[in-house]
């Protein structure tokens, strides 16, 4: 294969020679007192240092800002350590303990007993990918360290498209579609249980041709140039990730399981009277059947091929605690709110009854102190993801998402009152009961230019099947709305996609949900929905909202009155005293563990 583009991996070894006339044995280092001054419109960039300005060891090598911070950052229970491919015997030195050796050893091991690649000259017109060791502290719950793992990962960085891989893409199920999955099985009233494969991507099967370095610390004596042709993927590459999903998708397949249409992810094996599902998230597994059998003969199968480790009842997924009790299924993440309030040093704050005030509403405060916007960046995205279990602090964390351009005072005050709210209820978490019915619902709500800033609407929405709460929404629309009808319209359409999706999704479970009912509490909203035909007052709306017009002819939906009293994607769509609050998380479905 012709090389094709620049080599940007090997350009940073180039170096550059003097475009003036010098002596030969002046330039003896790129470090020193006695260099010659670069005239400055000869290079973009100096190629001599003065000592005095060379921060840290000068005889280090060089390392990036980020490998840097993880060689320094004590605290959180990991070593990340990435070894220089000039003087890999320099940074094994570091390494006192003989353990990491014998990680390293274990490691390899399993690329020999893989047959993962072959050590073969370097052709002509092909270049060599770099490989770094990682290694890393496993610790236990008491975050005493239980093992040294060492992992050998390729510099997939310097690969580049067309020339070392083509299609990278490989299906990951959504968090959705995970809840889905525990609803269903709350539902049936089956265990569900996880696995892993241990080195997922060795057992993945590339088809590009792909050549990467020896081991750092590991060459070949005999063979020193020589590299190694990978039949197999290696940490680290573009196409390691959908190589790993093709060779355990076609396993499955092999032995009678169907791929579903809709999630690529989920696989299915269905008997007369029994099923045994399986949801596939990389290199981790999740099951259940509604007959202990099948779950037993799965785990025996997944041996044969790959090397497994089986964790028991799931557990911890994805981030979800998921504790499995005879009567349902409750998912939280009190553990990753402990860990937030640590991160941010909110153990000692004071507690709130709310996630956000009520009397307050914020705006872009000009004239406010800005704030460290990257620390602002960074309690946002750790409120973001802890949404996938708590709704009730969904509206508030949309709202200050909006002010990550710049961050003042106030914003941060926001911020900080959604993590003393979860200093007082850390344990709060989803309830799927086993006794109820399985049947979808949803229900959608917005403001009315509740956004300060542009004045735009909030979309609020949530689906529940039966009383299982499985997927909500808070997002400002994309339009200025004329009137609480428009608003109200664009809001039922967007649940309208949602309620699609998971109709569909219920499909690949065999489930057919048609006329699903979604409540609204406006009127207006709900006749221009039942009415096909346009009028003057709605010609300016966009032509994209009005497919849940079809969705009702079609008898997929239909739309329903529900009293503001009772309207519980109000939720998603603005702040309230306690006492309406409560009411709401009650009213979703939430408890409280303890």
């Amino acid at each position: 294969m012709a090389l094709r583009g620049k080599n940007y991996a090997s350009r940073r070894l180039v170096v550059a020679q003097p475009q003036w006339d010098q002596e030969p044995d002046v330039i003896d280092s790129n470090l020193g007192v006695d260099l010659p001054e670069e005239p400055l419109h000869l290079t973009r960039t100096q190629k001599n240092h003065p000592p005095s300005l060379v921060i840290g060891d000068i005889q280090s090598p060089m390392i990036t800002r980020k490998q840097s911070k993880a060689l320094t950052d004590a605290h959180s229970g990991m070593i990340s350590v990435f070894l220089s491919q000039t003087e890999p015997k320099k940074a094994l030195d570091a390494m006192k303990d003989p353990s990491w050796i014998e990680a390293m050893q274990e490691e390899l091991l399993q690329f020999v007993l893989q047959h993962v690649w072959d050590l073969v000259d370097l052709p002509r017109g092909h270049r060599v990918i770099g490989t770094k060791w990682i290694f890393r502290n496993k610790t236990d719950e008491r975050a005493i360290v239980i093992k040294n793992k060492a992992r050998l990962v390729a510099q997939g960085y310097t690969q580049e498209e067309g020339i070392d891989y083509d299609d990278v893409f490989a299906p990951i199920a959504r968090i959705e579609a995970i809840k889905l999955f525990l609803a269903f099985a709350s539902y049936k009233g089956f265990k569900v249980y996880q696995m892993d494969v241990k080195s997922a991507f060795l057992y993945g099967t590339i088809d590009e041709e792909v050549y990467v370095s020896q081991p750092p610390g590991f060459e070949d004596p005999k063979y020193p140039d020589k590299v190694y042709k990978l039949r197999k993927a290696l940490y680290g590459l573009h196409q390691a990730p959908r190589a790993c999903y093709e060779t355990l998708s076609s396993y499955l397949l092999e032995n009678q399981f169907e791929r579903e249409v809709i999630d690529k992810t989920l696989f299915i094996k269905r008997t007369k009277t029994d099923m045994l599902l399986v949801q596939i998230y990389v290199d981790d597994i999740i099951f259940g059947s509604t007959r202990d059998e099948m779950c037993k003969a799965f785990e025996e199968l997944m041996h044969k091929k790959f090397k497994m480790s089986s964790i028991g009842e799931l557990t911890f997924f994805l981030g979800l605690q998921v504790k499995q009790k005879s009567d349902g299924i409750f998912i939280n993440q009190s553990k990753y709110v402990a860990s937030m309030l640590q991160k941010f040093g909110m153990n000692d704050a004071k507690l709130a009854s709310t996630p956000m005030e009520t009397h307050k509403h914020l705006n872009a405060d000009v004239e406010g102190e800005e704030v460290d916007v990257h620390n602002y960046r960074s309690m946002i995205g750790s409120l973001t993801y802890l949404t996938a279990s708590r709704p009730g602090i969904m509206f508030a964390v949309c709202v200050c998402e909006r002010y990550q351009v710049r961050s003042n005072e106030s914003h941060l005050h926001a911020v900080k009152r959604i993590f003393k709210y979860l200093k007082g209820q850390p344990r709060l978490g989803l309830w799927y009961p086993n006794d109820s019915s399985f049947d979808l619902v949803a229900y959608t709500d917005s403001d009315y230019g509740g956004a300060n800033l542009d004045r735009k609407s909030t979309s609020g929405g949530c689906q529940f099947l039966g009383s299982r709460l499985v997927s909500w929404r808070c997002k400002k629309q994309t339009t200025v709305s004329q009137s609480t009808t428009e608003a109200e319209y664009i809001a039922a359409s967007h649940c309208c996609s949602q309620v699609l999706w998971i109709q569909n999704q219920m499909q690949d479970y065999g489930l057919s949900f048609l006329q699903t009912p979604i409540y609204i509490d406006n009127n207006s909203a709900i006749s221009i929905v039942n009415n096909p035909v346009k009028h003057s007052k709605t010609k300016h709306i966009e032509i994209k909202y009005h497919f849940i017009i079809d969705c009702k002819e079609n008898k997929l939906i239909q739309v329903l009155k529900v009293h503001t009293d009772d309207h519980f994607v109000d939720l998603f769509t603005k702040a309230f005293d306690v006492g309406r609050f409560t009411f709401l998380v009650t009213s979703v479905g939430m408890i409280n563990s303890e």
